[in-house]
């Protein structure tokens, strides 16, 4: 479990169109459901999927409005992403949504719809390519609500992604606290304890891509690590502060985290079936981005570890 914030919570509270007007409604979650990660983009916009991955193309709509996104863990992996899944879609249906798409991973397109729409990274948010259930719908003056659910073998997980509505704030939550930052010499043991590591010493060029330094300790620590294990795997995920575009931000994180898997690779030669790179954009955050130091935290480049043995 990651050290960001966590509330226990019975049920997720939505903001969802009913006859006569708007009304909170409740989204049902297993009493087990721990909130992991929170964050709104106000105005926002969000590519809502409107059908499975096919010919190369994913369909979605555009939602623009207040953008929240939040992740679920639920303790033990007893319930199917689509027993995660389906009492949400019922609740969204019955308050008066229209269910634009509802389907299990190969239905939905499997490995290429996963990795076409927006999800976060782990640890927030697992996806098994082969086991995961998704649904988008739309209520009638435009909100638009996707759920996404998946499991490993110890923890079931859910995305819940909304546009519009009302600003709401949870009682008892407090906000997100930054991650610590580390040292490179003790990478392998901050992936291995608690499952990610923040690389501070991965830096870039402003508007760059590209590697300011040519050696870089926290990289060179994983290459080592990985190399003594090869079981493990890592994903390198990029991160960007709340500045600009969600599609400009995603794209500027990736090529990032692909520069240091490339690193990794052509200076360590390690394995490629052990490395990937995702980009988050802005869509993590480890501190407020109304500040300049926010803003500078939240530009960051992380390590998480995807081994489950």
């Amino acid at each position: 479990m990651t050290n960001i914030t966590r509330r226990r919570a019975r049920v997720f509270a939505l903001c969802a169109v009913m006859a006569g007007g708007a009304a909170a409604q409740d989204l049902p979650l297993p009493e087990s459901a721990e909130r992991g990660f929170a964050t709104v983009q106000d105005p926002g916009a969000y590519a809502l999927p409107t059908g499975p991955f096919a010919d190369g193309a994913l369909p979605v709509r555009r939602a623009e409005g207040r953008v929240s996104v939040e992740a679920w863990q639920i303790p033990g992996a007893e319930r199917t992403p689509f027993q995660l899944a389906a009492p949400i879609r019922d609740t969204l249906r019955a308050s008066g949504f229209e269910i634009l798409l509802d389907c299990p991973a190969r239905a939905c397109g499997g490995f290429d719809f996963r990795f076409a729409t927006l999800v976060l990274p782990p640890p927030e948010m697992f996806v098994s390519l082969t086991a995961y259930h998704f649904v988008s719908a739309l209520a009638p003056d435009g909100r638009a609500v996707s759920v996404l659910a998946s499991r490993d073998s110890a923890m079931s997980y859910v995305q819940i992604i909304r546009v519009g509505g009302e600003a709401q704030t949870t009682p008892g939550t407090a906000p997100l606290a930054p991650r610590p930052l580390g040292t490179p010499g003790d990478i392998p043991g901050q992936l291995e304890q608690q499952g990610f590591a923040v690389l501070s010493d991965v830096v870039f060029a402003f508007g760059s891509s590209e590697l300011e330094t040519e050696e870089i300790a926290s990289l060179d620590a994983i290459a080592d690590w990985l190399a003594l294990n090869p079981n493990r795997k890592v994903l390198i995920v990029g991160h960007t502060d709340a500045t600009g575009s969600l599609d400009a931000n995603r794209a500027v994180s990736l090529s990032r985290a692909q520069s240091a898997v490339r690193y990794l690779r052509e200076r360590h030669g390690t394995n490629p079936a052990q490395i990937a790179a995702e980009g988050a954009g802005y869509m993590a955050p480890v501190a407020s981005n109304l500040t300049p130091e926010g803003r500078e935290a939240n530009r960051r480049v992380e390590a998480v570890l995807l081994s489950t043995e």
